[in-house]
């Protein structure tokens, strides 16, 4: 019986093949026989997420599909796009991002623009001053001292306001402008003193050289009010005078008219005040109760005009002022306003608009002047009236000679204040 299929058992007298075969084929014609390879155990598969996969039975492939694994094959070799079919998915890392870079070139951009943006504000706050007064025209001058010296002056300047906002704060239509307040601030190391002066105090008229004319006048030994001076001739014949009164060198010059106190107050919301005691007074448009309120520019203004409500009257206006404009100062030299582009521009926009200044002076010296007058309330400074010692034959405020004296060479020297004022 054969072992072979089809006949091939090798026996005698059939053809044979292969090595030693007597075929006459040469071997390299001749026939193998096929040979079926039993097929390999189908693979298990990765289980994927169905909605991912493209077989229907749950895997990415269909069933008993051979990956070729088995072979040898080689997937994704050499690329780099992480393509799909036929590819193993893998994607080349990236490298990773330099955050430490990153931050750097945000903070130096951060610190450009804000660099730029305070140097054109610094620009356009610049350009609004109005520097319109001359000191360099006061003659005679004393000696100067230690620290720096202001002279503020609200005026009753009406410049700019429509007959409806003369109406409305109480101002009237008076031609010209005279002075409302006088204050000294001295900021020096010690802290700030803002001293005000009455402007019924009993002052001589010096020699003085005319803003106007270049002419020089002699003194007369002529006895006025302190705002006559003013009146007569402007900013520098103020200075002039109250430089000769006191012995005490001005060093720099700020002057606020009605409408710019009033737009001010406006632009920060108000300013938050604690009044003792209600009071009313119709020339000044003023009706308060008594107790923490916040008063408008309206309300402000006719706040520190008052003075016929009062028994001490100019006196008691001038303690009202002081602490007035301290309070505004207190609410306007900070972060909540300087930092907020909406509070900040509408507030310089309204002060420097109306704002009158000595020809030297600067933004720094004006926000040193701000943050001075902020000090006065914050514990750090002294507020006084000058030192009186009565009236004189014609019903004006006589200055007590002796205390203003001591009082001026403690400023001079930027000694502590001990003179206590009226």
């Amino acid at each position: 019986m054969s072992d072979w299929p089809d006949g091939r058992n090798g026996g005698p007298g059939e053809q044979r093949y292969g090595r030693g075969s007597a075929s006459p084929q040469p071997e390299s014609a001749r026939a193998m026989p096929h040979v079926r390879r039993r097929p390999a155990p189908p693979q298990s598969p990765p289980r994927i997420p169905p909605q991912q996969g493209q077989g229907h039975d749950g895997y990415g492939e269909a069933p008993g599909y051979d990956s070729g694994y088995n072979t040898g094959q080689v997937y994704g070799a050499g690329r780099r796009d992480g393509g799909r079919g036929g590819d193993s998915g893998y994607v080349q890392p990236h490298a990773a991002p330099d955050w430490g870079r990153r931050i750097k070139a945000g903070a130096l951009t951060l610190v450009v623009v804000v660099l730029a943006v305070s140097v054109g504000t610094y620009f356009w706050a610049d350009g609004k001053l109005k520097r319109e007064v001359d000191l360099a025209m006061v003659i005679d001058r004393p000696s100067e001292g230690d620290g720096t010296n202001y002279l503020i002056v609200g005026s009753d300047s009406r410049e700019g306001m429509t007959a409806e906002d003369k109406k409305k704060l109480h101002t009237g239509s008076a031609e010209g402008k005279r002075t409302d307040s006088m204050m000294i601030l001295h900021d020096g190391s010690n802290g700030p003193t803002l001293i005000s002066l009455p402007r019924d105090s009993n002052v001589e008229i010096p020699s003085f050289v005319g803003s106007e004319s270049g002419k020089k006048f002699a003194g007369t030994g002529r006895q006025v009010k302190l705002n006559a001076a003013y009146a007569e001739d402007g900013p520098e014949l103020l200075v002039r005078t109250v430089e000769f009164n006191t012995g005490l060198r001005i060093d720099h010059y700020v002057e606020i008219g009605f409408g710019g106190f009033a737009s001010i107050v406006d632009a920060i919301g108000g300013v938050e005040m604690d009044i003792p005691k209600a009071f009313k007074d119709k020339k000044s448009g003023a009706d308060f109760q008594a107790g923490k309120q916040t008063l408008n520019g309206e309300q402000s203004l006719a706040f520190v005009r008052t003075r016929y409500a009062f028994a001490g009257s100019d006196l008691d206006r001038t303690k009202n002022q002081q602490k007035f404009l301290a309070a505004l100062a207190s609410q306007t030299a900070t972060p909540s306003t300087i930092l907020n582009p909406f509070t900040l521009y509408p507030t310089m926009g309204a002060g420097l608009d109306t704002l009158i200044v000595d020809k030297d002076m600067s933004l720094w010296s004006l926000g040193n002047m701000f943050f001075a007058m902020k000090g006065v309330t914050g514990g750090e400074g002294t507020s006084m009236n000058i030192p009186l010692s009565g009236r004189s034959v014609n019903g004006n405020l006589v200055w007590d000679k002796d205390e203003v004296k001591k009082l001026v060479e403690q400023l001079k020297n930027d000694e502590k204040v001990t003179v206590k004022g009226s």
